[in-house]
């Protein structure tokens, strides 16, 4: 017996927007002043340090709770369950549901209930709630699953990572071009097969971490509304993540009992492709090896950075064959890993 992921489900923008589109913004410092560079350049800088060439966003009409519905509809369908069945939805997200050109996030009804009903589900008994948990939300939420299910709590669960980051972004900061909109879904069930979730890990850094990604005010003084934007300190970040990811990476293997050189892929957080280079660079150089070739597969350069979407995304598209040179085969050890806002990080080893 097993808990696995039985069905994968993703959505992805079709609004596409490119570096290019960026020429034109007016990217300010934190306090205001002028960058003392062309946007090109800034730019140019930009794609050689994180890797993206383009982002997706929804479009006016679309909230987190739609695309969230369009991923789980994919997985259901996937699995080739009874929506009746669930036990569980769980939903990463960490800024709701807002609209089009508007100042407020709606958090109620959760996105879980949204959900539900969007998917007409009658069962009163499948319960729905949300996760804020920072970018590694989506994996918390299988990590829930998994709980349920050993305790018998649940059978059947639905995880969706699901935000539309380009609600909540400052387009005056040049770290808006990091952030996109998607959203990923897994039905998470036991069965006779072998494999699955073998080991977890996660932990919450916060005495000098917690603030490190918060919610704060344009770069542009000359905008005087109450709006709040996604904000971080990326330096403190990226320090951060290269002393911490790689030794909870090595913790999580260590307790599934498989050895390193078992490991086939390592979907990390799509958060900025050096930094996540670096992590698992880092994290092969603990067991005194080099990063093998092909091991990080990355969605970044034409998705962007979607927060709890980056790996159930990559996730799904992996197994649909949809993304060039990696694939996922039966009998295949993976590990998931994310770090983000908490500061949180986590990872599981799976077993396909």
């Amino acid at each position: 017996m097993a808990i696995r992921i039985t069905g994968t489900g993703s959505y992805i923008p079709s609004i596409v927007e490119k570096n290019e589109d960026f020429y034109n913004h007016q990217f300010l410092n934190a306090d205001g002043t002028s960058i003392d560079s062309p946007n090109e350049i800034i730019v140019k800088k930009f794609e050689a340090i994180t890797g993206i060439q383009e982002r997706r966003y929804v479009n006016e009409k679309q909230l987190n709770s739609d695309i969230a519905f369009i991923a789980a509809t994919k997985a259901i369908e996937d699995a080739g369950i009874d929506k009746e069945s669930l036990d569980y939805i769980i939903v990463a997200h960490n800024y709701g549901d807002i609209k089009y050109n508007t100042e407020q996030s709606d958090t109620v009804p959760s996105i879980a209930s949204r959900v539900k009903h969007l998917l007409q589900i009658k069962n009163p008994k499948c319960v729905g709630y949300d996760l804020l948990f920072g970018c590694p939300g989506w994996i918390e939420g299988v990590i829930q699953a998994n709980a349920f299910i050993t305790a018998g709590i649940a059978k059947r669960c639905l995880v969706i990572g699901s935000e539309t980051l380009s609600r909540v972004i400052d387009k005056h900061d040049r770290d808006s071009m990091i952030y996109s909109d998607g959203a990923g879904a897994v039905i998470i069930e036991k069965n006779d097969e072998k494999g699955g979730i073998l080991a977890h890990e996660t932990a919450t850094y916060a005495l000098d971490e917690a603030h490190f990604i918060f919610f704060g005010e344009t770069n542009n003084p000359e905008i005087t509304d109450q709006r709040r934007y996604i904000k971080m300190y990326g330096r403190k970040i990226y320090e951060f993540a290269l002393s911490n990811v790689p030794m909870a990476l090595k913790s999580c293997l260590e307790k599934s009992g498989k050895s390193i050189t078992d490991v086939k892929k390592i979907l990390i957080h799509q958060a900025n492709e050096k930094m996540d280079e670096a992590i698992v660079k880092r994290f092969y150089k603990l067991y005194q090896m080099k990063m093998p070739q092909g091991i990080m597969p990355m969605s970044i350069n034409r998705l962007g950075n979607s927060s709890v979407a980056t790996v159930p995304t990559l996730l799904d598209i992996i197994l649909k064959d949809q993304l060039e040179n990696q694939e996922i085969n039966k009998g295949d050890i993976i590990m998931l890993a994310s770090v983000g806002a908490g500061m949180n990080i986590n990872a599981i080893v799976y077993q396909y």
